[in-house]
């Protein structure tokens, strides 16, 4: 990857201590130029998590920023609500290798984790991964992705022809 990444973050008060320690790794990371914090600032705030995860999806969607790290409990429900942004791909990954595919297979911007659920060593080896990656567009993966993003415009799933394995 030879461009720095604006990454944004966020969490909701489950996921607010992970959130800050992977945005203070993030910011030491040389290939990361900015990262903005979306919130909460700490475990008082108990704003609900799809309004943070909506608007940093929609600031990666708005290109504002490259990619999004979102933490709340389980990382599920910050998955659905950037899913919900326009031309989002969010996943939810607790280990190396689904981190590794979400980019590599899907194209991934938004990678989802779950402050309950992993600790934050492992969540830090996943993100630091996760920076590393990047979709090849000539890939087997390209094609499908297409699906998806055609569906995503305009609603219509694909002939039983192109829908074929």
């Amino acid at each position: 990857m030879t461009e720095k990444l604006r990454i944004a973050v966020a969490a909701d008060n489950a996921g607010v201590a992970l959130k800050d320690a992977l945005a203070a790794m993030l910011r030491e990371d040389h290939r990361v130029t900015e990262v903005t914090d979306f919130g909460v600032p700490d475990a008082t705030d108990d704003r609900a998590y799809p309004l943070l995860g909506l608007a940093a999806a929609r600031a990666v969607a708005d290109g504002e920023a490259d990619r999004a790290v979102l933490v709340c409990g389980t990382g599920i429900g910050m998955q659905i609500s950037a899913n919900k942004v326009e031309g989002i791909r969010a996943t939810v990954a607790h280990d190396s290798y689904s981190a590794e595919r979400s980019i590599k297979s899907n194209d991934c911007q938004v990678l989802c984790l779950g402050g309950r659920v992993i600790g934050p060593e492992l969540a830090k080896k996943i993100v630091a991964e996760w920076l590393g990656y990047e979709f090849d567009p000539d890939s087997a993966s390209a094609t499908k992705l297409g699906h998806i993003t055609a569906f995503e415009h305009d609603h219509q799933l694909p002939t039983t022809a192109d829908a074929a394995c």
